[in-house]
């Protein structure tokens, strides 16, 4: 997806939340700063109480900072109610009428905004078109399936044409299978309609699959901003880097550091080079992270970063786990992907090396 250059559709700056006061407060955001683009598919990543749906609520007017702005097109709109701010939610309970049918249902918000009858009808034709859901117009919401409803309230939150769509956590509620294609649907309506879609979710799996950008929450903070292959593969933080994924993490000191790498001694032994986040210059005793399967198991004789003993092999039908205890004490888990056929050739118990991909191995920030 190709995104208008330099334009911000939301931006949040210094944003502060606390509820309650003295003893009792809490900081729900901590000076939160994001810049969010025009067109973009934007995920608030993070466990529960992290502030991602607080800064949802912000953004929609539910809720008023107490310090900093919130900018929409540059305009400031922290002060204004959420029926004068161009943005609509779409929630966990899709708070559909039951007694009203599918067309009903997304023609309501139009009617309440006072728009001539047959601009309705047009724009529920349109998004019954774009939901797929043509056939069941005249259907109550109370008798459709749960992945219908959710599309109902899609395509009632898109009728007013909104500069940003607001969900939150909206398929938390839906079976594994229709989450999946509900993921696929989502990222679908965002691409036709060209509307900003500011997505809350603790799902990690989820926000991999749909997301433009990812920020990574935690405590009221942002922790990281990126691309999810950028945090995926460079996690800047330690929470980042177990929140999101599996990960394994070894601990080294640093010898040289040259650029945006540095040369760590492993404290099991090996020396890597190990890429480092934006602005960390470290030394000493540092924190580094590969992914599992950005390594491989190796026989004896061979040649490795890593030596240690396997000690378990889980099978998990795509790929195949396999857990090793390196010399140095520490656990390390190799995941490799199964072809047809294909034996590892390695037991439990037996000696092995791991050797790391290049470019795999990535310092954090503790």
């Amino acid at each position: 997806m190709i995104l208008a250059a330099g334009q911000t559709a939301i931006e949040a700056k210094g944003v502060t939340k606390q509820f309650g006061t003295g003893q009792d407060a809490v900081k729900a955001l901590d000076n939160v700063s994001v810049s969010i683009r025009e067109n973009e598919f934007f995920t608030l990543l993070g466990p529960s109480g992290c502030g991602k749906t607080t800064l949802l609520r912000l953004i929609a007017g539910f809720d008023f900072p107490n310090e900093g702005e919130i900018l929409l097109y540059g305009e400031n709109i922290a002060p204004l109610p959420p029926y004068k701010r161009p943005v609509n939610t779409v929630f966990q309970s899709y708070a559909l009428f039951p007694h009203m049918t599918v067309a009903q249902n997304i023609g309501f918000g139009l009617e309440m905004l006072g728009k001539p009858r047959a601009e309705i009808d047009k724009r529920v034709s349109q998004m019954l078109q774009l939901v797929r859901m043509e056939e069941l117009a005249n259907r109550r919401t109370s008798q459709i399936s749960g992945g219908q409803q959710q599309r109902v309230a899609l395509a009632r939150a898109l009728a007013p044409a909104p500069k940003v769509l607001l969900l939150d956590e909206p398929l938390s509620a839906l079976d594994y299978k229709l989450r999946k294609d509900m993921q696929i649907e989502l990222k679908r309506l965002q691409n036709e309609t060209g509307i900003t879609f500011i997505f809350v979710t603790h799902d990690q799996e989820e926000a991999l699959t749909m997301s433009d950008r990812i920020a990574v929450m935690s405590r009221g903070k942002i922790l990281q901003i990126g691309s999810p292959r950028d945090i995926y593969d460079r996690p800047s933080v330690r929470f980042v880097a177990n929140f999101i994924g599996e990960t394994n993490f070894l601990e080294g000191d640093v010898l040289a550091v040259e650029g945006a790498s540095a040369t760590v001694k492993l404290a099991g032994g090996g020396t890597i080079v190990a890429g480092l986040p934006e602005g960390l210059k470290p030394h000493g005793r540092v924190t580094v992270v590969v992914r599992p399967e950005h390594a491989d198991l190796v026989k004896p004789g061979g040649e490795a970063d890593l030596w240690g003993k396997l000690e378990n092999i889980v099978y998990f039908g795509t790929d195949t786990h396999y857990y090793v205890k390196l010399d140095g004490g520490e656990a390390f888990i190799i995941r490799q992907q199964n072809s047809h056929g294909a034996g590892s050739g390695h037991a439990v118990g037996n000696p092995v090396g791991v050797a790391l991909e290049a470019n795999s191995a990535q310092v954090v920030r503790d």
